[in-house]
C-alpha cells in the first residue's frame, strides 16, 4: 500500500470532517503528490497559484520547489487550517477566495509575473475553472489541474474519438493540452467513486487558427456536438436554420470542403474554423439585408 498522509489526524486536530456538498476529497497518497509536483516542472523563481489548497499537503510540497505559493481556498474552516499550518512559512500566502471567480489579470499584475496554476479541482466546478484558465490566456505561464478522468479525456481528445467534442476544440484553439498521470480513488480521503487524471496546459502565444467570428465558431461547435449523432448538415440546420436557408448551409459546407454527411467528431479543429468562417460570411450577408 502506498504511503499516505495522516489526514484524519489533521482533521481531528482542527475538529473538521470532509464536506460532501463541497466535493472535498483530500489527496493523501505521497507518491501521487510527488508526481504532481514533478509534473509541474517548477523552478525556484516560479510563483504558484494553488487552486483549492485544502489542508495544505500539496501546498507544502509546492513551496519547497517554487519561490512562492498563493494558496487559494474558499472554505473558511480549511483556510483556518492553512493559516495555522503555514503561519511561519513566508513562502506561502493564503488567499481566501473562490477559485472559479479569480481575476487572473489582476493577480498577475500584483504578483509581478505570470503564475503557474496548480489545482485539484472539485468535480462540480472543474469545467468552469478550466475554461477560466483558458480564457486567462497569456496571464498565466502554464497550468496543471486534476479533474475527473472522463473530463480529462474530453480535454485532450482528438478527432475520430468518442471523447472529442466542444471542450476538446475550445481548449485546443487556445492552449497546448497534454494528459498526465491517472489517479485512483484510493489516493484520496474519502475515496471518490471515480478515477481522476492530471492534465497539463500551456497557453498558446497565438491562436491555433484565426477565425472571422469567434462567437460563430463557439455557437457552431456547441450546436453540432449537442447533436453529435446527426450528420453535420442536419446539425447545422438545427443550429443556424432560423437565419440561413438549407442552400446557404450547403454552400458553406462546400466552401469549407466538407461533405454534408460527415459527423461532427470527424472534423479537425482547422476544418471547424473554415466552416465557421463560411457560415459567418453568410450570417453577415443576412444581417446587412442580403438573402441566404
Amino acid at each position: 500500500m502506498a504511503e499516505q498522509l495522516n489526514v484524519k489526524a489533521l482533521l481531528r486536530k482542527h475538529g473538521l470532517r470532509p464536506k460532501k456538498s463541497w466535493s472535498q476529497n483530500f489527496l493523501v497518497d505521497l507518491d501521487v503528490l510527488d508526481r504532481i509536483v514533478e509534473a509541474a516542472e517548477l523552478r525556484a523563481d516560479d510563483v504558484v497559484v494553488e487552486l483549492g489548497a485544502g489542508l495544505g499537503a500539496l501546498t507544502a510540497m509546492l513551496a519547497r520547489q517554487a519561490g512562492r505559493v498563493v494558496a487559494v481556498e474558499r472554505d473558511r474552516d480549511l483556510a483556518r487550517v492553512l493559516r495555522s499550518e503555514f503561519a511561519a512559512d513566508p513562502r506561502v500566502e493564503l488567499l481566501e477566495a473562490n477559485a472559479a471567480r479569480l481575476d487572473f489579470a489582476a493577480l498577475r499584475q500584483r504578483l509581478g509575473r505570470r503564475p503557474v496554476v496548480v489545482g485539484n479541482l472539485p468535480y462540480h466546478m472543474a469545467s468552469q475553472i478550466v475554461f477560466q484558465l483558458v480564457e486567462a490566456g497569456q496571464q498565466l505561464d502554464r497550468w496543471l489541474v486534476m479533474v475527473q478522468r472522463e473530463m480529462a479525456q474530453r480535454m485532450v481528445a482528438g478527432p475520430g474519438t468518442r471523447s472529442y467534442g466542444a471542450m476538446s476544440i475550445r481548449l485546443a484553439l487556445a492552449a497546448e493540452v497534454l494528459p498526465d498521470l491517472e489517479v485512483p480513488p484510493e489516493a484520496f480521503l474519502p475515496a471518490p467513486r471515480v478515477h481522476s487524471q492530471v492534465v497539463r496546459g500551456r497557453p498558446r502565444s497565438t491562436a491555433l487558427v484565426e477565425v472571422r467570428d469567434a462567437a460563430v465558431l463557439d455557437r457552431l461547435i456547441r450546436g453540432v456536438f449537442s447533436q453529435r449523432r446527426k450528420q453535420i448538415f442536419n446539425g447545422l440546420k438545427a443550429t443556424f436554420g432560423r437565419e440561413l436557408s438549407a442552400d446557404a448551409i450547403e454552400e458553406a459546407l462546400q466552401e469549407a470542403g466538407l461533405l454534408p454527411q460527415l459527423r461532427p467528431e470527424q472534423l479537425a479543429v482547422e476544418q471547424f474554423a473554415g466552416l465557421a468562417d463560411a457560415l459567418a460570411a453568410r450570417l453577415e450577408l443576412v444581417q446587412t439585408g442580403g438573402h441566404q
